[in-house]
């Protein structure tokens, strides 16, 4: 069946709406590089890039992207801006608050290009077990944290954390890839990260003075979904095992 013309725009209604989070990184790179930033707003502009990035994936294969508009690879569309969003500006944002011990380079440098090295791996995305090889890059994540961290507990935390995760992000281990995590626990996790953004949007007028408990609070989410993930990746790794001690 020849396609119309309407679904081949839609697809490549697609492609611009994938890159259109450009703009938005745009516009917290702008807010960064005021003499006076204020962290409130660079968070605004990167979720609204979490947001097109969580919702350009179900569109693009709804209306069936690699077929109809083959010509722009949407793959590298969404890696460039995800690069900016996710890592690049954020660790940026954090290096440019002061929210690390100085020089905040060395903490930063190393996460960078240890993200760079795992857009770059071929293997990094699992779509069909549904998983990221290693630290899915969240750095906008930690970066929001890296503020209320700094006021709570000093640099230090952010610093250890950040070279923490940022070996985790090289390293064998499987982190759930929400938009395709394995069943039944697809609806659990994206339960989990709308209410992780519902919390973050009760902080966000008040941060970076927010109180603890609500700090903590907001960690739930991420704890559920770091600890099913480790569940699953070891889950997976038994049966692999297994698979491989059965007789030919």
């Amino acid at each position: 069946m020849t396609p119309t013309p309407r679904a081949r725009v839609q697809a490549y209604a697609v492609h611009v709406y994938t890159a259109s989070g450009v703009v938005f990184a745009f516009l917290a790179a702008a807010e960064i590089c005021r003499p006076t930033p204020d962290a409130r707003w660079v968070f605004f502009w990167l979720v609204i890039a979490v947001i097109i990035d969580a919702t350009d994936g179900p569109l693009a294969r709804w209306w069936h992207v690699k077929t109809l508009a083959p010509r722009i690879d949407g793959r590298t569309i969404d890696d460039i801006v995800d690069y900016l969003t996710y890592t690049f500006l954020p660790l940026l944002l954090v290096w440019r608050m002061g929210w690390l011990p100085s020089p905040g380079l060395l903490w930063v440098a190393p996460a960078l290009v240890a993200s760079l090295m795992g857009f770059a791996n071929t293997a990094a995305k699992d779509e069909g077990g549904g998983f990221f090889l290693g630290f899915p890059s969240y750095w906008n994540i930690i970066a929001f944290y890296a503020g209320l961290w700094f006021g709570y507990y000093g640099p230090w935390v952010n610093a250890v954390v950040i070279i923490a995760l940022a070996l985790l992000t090289v390293l064998p281990v499987r982190f759930i890839y929400p938009n395709l995590a394995p069943p039944p626990w697809r609806l659990p996790v994206m339960a989990a990260s709308l209410a992780w953004l519902g919390l973050v949007a009760a902080m966000l007028p008040n941060y970076p003075s927010v109180p603890q408990w609500l700090m903590w609070v907001s960690l739930i989410p991420s704890a559920f979904y770091t600890l099913l993930s480790l569940h699953l990746d070891r889950k997976r790794g038994t049966a692999a095992r297994r698979a491989d001690e059965r007789p030919v």
